[in-house]
């Protein structure tokens, strides 16, 4: 049965941005994750604790996390590769620290090489540190398992590999489970294979998607997770996060198409799609560019047209 609620989490402020060439001030990330949150948004990633060598653009991890007005009801997670990002994090006033922290899997030993230079079974292993001292802290963990539709290395990925990695990253305690279509290639149907094998291992609550629309399959993509009863879904303001293994391609699922599509369902958000496409608009004129995001463009060029007339 399809929710009537569902939680959105913005990606855009980390993942969105984390591949822009062009410097983003940290006082603008700060105003976007502030605009977000004005616009409802309870779950927003944003910023990572990787090392400003491989991520540059997440340099100023810090100066974001310390600038954010937090807002009560709202969580703020981060992306934490290793220990040594979590200890960065945690060197912080504890009035800073993230509400939750990022850990990721590749679903295929293809992928895990070629990104981080080991196998699944070394990647989760790193984690399990991580894991154990996000929690000491009272902090929740969210796990990403990455390539979970298709690998730009390997091609097709098995709804057994998905498991696989989905018992590891639940063998070592970490909270939630997010099934991610990192290259954009899942469809339908194989979306609600991987997730019904998420499901036999995490309760619906912490099991959430992750799409890319790179062949435009995105919203069709959240459909069918509505429909095996997930209302968990991250998303990117303006679609902000390009597909790095498609060139040109489009990243992140926008989060006023998402909204768009919700909102049509009759499934409550708590969050404004106004108010998202103002950040949207606010985010891309600062990047020179127009948003990646359909919905957001038509009710754009709808009031540009109303106050014209």
């Amino acid at each position: 049965m399809v929710p009537s609620r569902v939680t959105l989490v913005d990606v855009g402020p980390r993942d969105g941005l984390q591949n822009e060439k062009q410097t983003v001030d940290a006082a603008v990330k700060i105003e976007l994750v502030h605009r977000l949150q004005a616009a409802g948004l309870r779950e927003i990633e944003v910023t990572s604790f990787v090392s400003p060598k491989w991520v540059p653009q997440m340099a100023d991890n810090a100066a974001v996390l310390a600038g954010i007005e937090r807002k009560p009801g709202v969580r703020y997670s981060v992306l934490i590769p290793n220990m040594k990002g979590l200890d960065a994090a945690l060197s912080m006033p504890r009035a800073e620290w993230p509400d939750e922290i990022v850990v990721f899997a590749a679903a295929t030993e293809a992928f895990s090489h070629k990104n981080i230079n080991c196998s699944i079974a070394e990647s989760i292993e790193r984690f399990r540190p991580v894991v154990a001292a996000a929690h000491g802290h009272g902090i929740k963990v969210r796990g990403a398992v990455s390539c979970a539709l298709g690998c730009p290395y390997q091609g097709e990925v098995s709804a057994d590999e998905v498991e696989r990695v989905v018992r590891l990253i639940r063998e070592i305690g970490v909270d939630h489970c997010g099934i991610a279509d990192t290259i954009g290639v899942g469809t339908p149907k194989r979306v609600q294979a991987a997730m019904e094998r998420a499901l036999k291992h995490y309760p619906v609550a912490e099991v959430s998607g992750h799409f890319h629309d790179t062949y435009g399959q995105a919203i069709g993509n959240v459909y069918a997770s509505l429909e095996v009863g997930l209302f968990t879904f991250d998303a990117s303001v303006a679609g902000l996060g390009g597909c790095p293994y498609a060139k040109g391609a489009t990243g992140n699922v926008a989060t006023e198409d998402v909204l768009f599509l919700l909102d049509g369902l009759g499934i409550d958000t708590g969050v404004s799609i106004d108010g998202v496409v103002d950040a949207a608009a606010f985010i891309s004129g600062v990047l020179g560019r127009k948003p990646v995001s359909r919905s957001g463009n038509a009710l754009l060029a709808k009031r540009a047209a109303a106050h014209a007339s």
